[in-house]
């Protein structure tokens, strides 16, 4: 078992006990291990209890139920708790709009249980019916309903990217294995895939495919070939496997990369200079005057086709090939070019860890600065910070400064935008601050037309310096607010105010195909976590991924401006 798994069954049981109507006390236990453990830096399946014991959060009698877990595979006090519900009652919180109050209603109610439950009651009017739900609910629950089923064969690319690391990093140690490499949308930086794919090149084949098909997160085979194989994984998610030469493989990986559009531009290039182009090689479709070309990597395929090398994020037919033919290509961010981030939460709101180990887990990084943005008093569930609380903490960053030489502290906030676009906290207050993310977390079904106006007004704050998380989507969960994005951007172009990137992986929000249009207007990038936890931070590392693929350079990142020349940065827009 991994760590996720242990954090999924604390958090089933005390989702189950709020089902049951247990002591609060009992439910916020189970709750708050589990938050604790996600981010533990040990391995919970070999874990001692005394170790367990130690980690904030995690009292006795949970630690005991770790280990049996541990060592049984199974936790008696788990499978007995959950013979007292429909064995599909936890897929319900899976669906956007619904906690642990109205399932409980519902069930209690009307005995809904699963998808199929929820989905009758709110059609036939039973659900609308019942006191504190209505029609609108209904409404939105059957539209989530919905959208979960559009997704249901997609995936994180967050979840997907470890189960194909692994998988690479055991088919690369194959000695019959010369080259490998993942492919697909996974290759691409997509946010979301449908499945893995991987090219490799080496021989035997039928030995290499045989590995791959009884690797430990194979869960079954679909199909196995003496050169392709597909399976299913460990999570549901289909993983494709095709080995080829060493002479096909640069053919293959571009082909099996993609886009597909992209591939088409390709092929009606090649046809062009007189060959054809798929995934094993050139060949001629006339008599040439000159040999074909030497191809031994992907660029040679690119450098062929006078085209200079794309990195597979760009592959997506939005004009990149016509960039290439002019060697124009950016230089795209990386993430060791990144020198600190904003948008990290503590223990005085809703993050897991203190402001000390936010800023020794920063300075570990090698960054020069980490920014402190704790929620604004507004928002109630995550203990936003009010102003007596707000200016302590803003204290205990200047105490803290004096104590950490070159490196620096940032005293910012999250500050929530209200319905009208005005802020959580008034001028005065955000003024005596470094910074002010403004974010948008209620309210989300206003008309397109008014959530403009609101964030609009917003960034019209000569205080506000980053607008975070600008839709306000959650990945196969929750869909985007209806906003006007390029009426916004020219706001943030227009007032200097910076958007974010928050590299949360349910979130990558501001979407990559943005980007191009904001930097062309001239609006800074600021690549945040989000994070909630020191574990939080290599959020960053997905943030990268969605900026490369929206073409951003590190000139484009504010955050990869070194201390010296971020602090003028952050007091331009006050000056204006």
């Amino acid at each position: 078992m991994t760590n996720e798994d242990f954090c999924d069954v604390l958090e089933n049981i005390g989702r189950l006990l709020e089902l049951k109507g247990e002591n609060p006390f009992k439910i916020r236990a189970y709750a708050r291990a589990s938050q604790a453990l996600a981010s533990a830096p040990l391995t919970i399946a070999t874990a001692t209890e005394e170790q367990l014991k130690e980690i904030d959060g995690v009292g006795e009698a949970i630690a005991e139920k770790l280990c049996e877990l541990a060592q049984n595979g199974r936790l008696e006090y788990y499978e007995k708790l959950r013979e007292e519900f429909p064995p599909n009652i936890l897929t319900l919180f899976r669906v956007p709009g619904l906690g642990s109050k109205k399932i409980k209603a519902l069930y209690d109610a009307l005995k809904v249980d699963s998808f199929e439950s929820l989905e009758n009651v709110c059609r036939n009017g039973e659900l609308a019916a019942l006191p504190g739900f209505g029609e609108t609910t209904a409404r939105k629950l059957l539209r989530a309903l919905e959208e979960m089923r559009q997704n249901a064969s997609r995936f994180l690319a967050s979840w997907a990217l470890p189960l194909a690391e692994t998988l690479l990093e055991d088919l690369k140690k194959m000695k019959e294995v010369a080259l490998a490499s993942s492919a697909g949308s996974l290759r691409r930086g997509n946010e979301l895939v449908g499945d893995i794919d991987f090219i490799v090149a080496g021989k035997p084949a039928e030995r290499i495919i045989t590995h791959f098909s009884v690797h430990p997160l194979v869960e079954s085979i679909i199909a196995k070939g003496k050169t392709k194989c597909s399976v299913v994984l460990k999570g549901g998610i289909q993983a494709d496997l095709r080995v080829v030469s060493t002479q096909e493989y640069p053919f293959a990986l571009v082909y099996f990369t993609g886009n597909k559009e992209h591939n088409v531009r390709l092929r009606s290039r090649a046809l062009e200079k007189g060959w054809s182009l798929n995934e094993y090689n050139f060949t001629p479709t006339q008599r040439l005057k000159e040999p074909l070309p030497q191809v031994t990597k992907e660029a040679d395929v690119y450098s062929a086709l006078g085209y200079h090398f794309i990195p597979p994020e760009l592959r997506e037919d939005r004009g990149e090939l016509a960039i290439a033919a002019l060697r124009k290509i950016p230089r795209l961010v990386e993430l060791n070019q990144i020198q600190g981030t904003f948008h990290c939460h503590t223990t005085e709101s809703d993050g897991d860890a203190t402001l000390a180990q936010m800023a020794a887990a920063a300075i570990n990084w090698g960054w020069e600065y980490l920014g402190i943005a704790d929620h604004s008093k507004g928002a109630v569930q995550a203990r936003g910070l009010d102003e007596k609380r707000l200016l302590a903490q803003q204290k205990a960053i200047e105490k803290m400064n004096a104590e950490l030489g070159e490196f620096r502290l940032f005293a910012g906030t999250e500050c929530d935008i209200r319905r009208d676009g005005s802020l959580d906290f008034s001028d005065e207050v955000l003024s005596s601050l470094d910074y002010v993310v403004a974010s948008v977390h209620s309210s989300f079904s206003l008309p397109e037309a008014e959530m403009t106006k609101r964030l609009i007004r917003a960034l019209s704050n000569p205080y506000v310096t980053m607008l975070g998380h600008i839709t306000g989507r959650i990945l196969l969960a929750r869909s985007p607010y209806a906003v006007d994005i390029p009426a916004v951007i020219d706001a943030a172009a227009a007032t200097g105010t910076w958007i974010e990137l928050n590299a949360t992986p349910e979130r990558l929000d501001m979407e990559w195909r943005w980007w191009p249009m904001a930097c062309e207007k001239g609006v800074k990038c600021v690549i945040n976590p989000d994070a909630h936890s020191v574990k939080g931070l290599q959020n960053l590392s997905f943030g990268i991924r969605s900026a490369r693929k929206g073409g951003l350079t590190h000139k484009d990142v504010v955050n990869c401006l070194p201390l010296s020349q971020l602090i003028p940065a952050l007091k331009a827009k006050r000056s204006r």
